[in-house]
Order: C-alpha cells, then structure tokens, then sequence
C-alpha cells in the first residue's frame, strides 16, 4: 500500500533546501510539497497537526517527521 507523503516547507530555510535537494537528486516520486509561505492552509495544517511551525517536517500517513537528516535517512530507507 502505497503511504502519503506530504513534505511542509518553506524555500529560505536551508535544512528544507538540503531535503530538496535529496528529493530531486534520488528521484523520490510520489512527496506532495507544501510550502507554508506560499500555502496558509499548509501553514495552519503544520501547526495543527504536528504542533509547532517547524519545518522541514515530513508527514508519512499524517504523522510528522522533523529534522532534515532523519527526513533524508527516512526517504532513503524506504523509497530507495
């Protein structure tokens, strides 16, 4: 079964820009981007559900993930 990955962040931040970059380097398909600058549903979604506006954070089936690097070893784990 297929998980829904929903990936909040925002441009500027360097830690999304490194998970990005992680994204489009593997060609991890299949991650619905959500930037909270851009998007004020994402934004109050973010803060709703994981409970702080901190991002990157990486929703796998709605629960949250933050860190980049835990976000990054995650998508290797499971997508490679």
């Amino acid at each position: 079964m297929a998980r829904k990955l929903e990936l909040y962040y925002y441009p500027e931040c360097p830690f999304c820009q490194r998970v990005l970059r992680a994204i489009d380097a593997h060609g991890y398909e299949g991650i619905e981007l959500r930037n909270i600058h851009a998007d004020a549903e994402a934004d109050a979604t973010l803060v709703r559900v994981g409970g702080k506006r901190q991002v990157p954070c990486l929703f796998v089936d709605g629960s949250p993930m933050y860190e980049s690097l835990d976000i990054i070893a995650w998508l290797a784990r499971e997508l490679a």
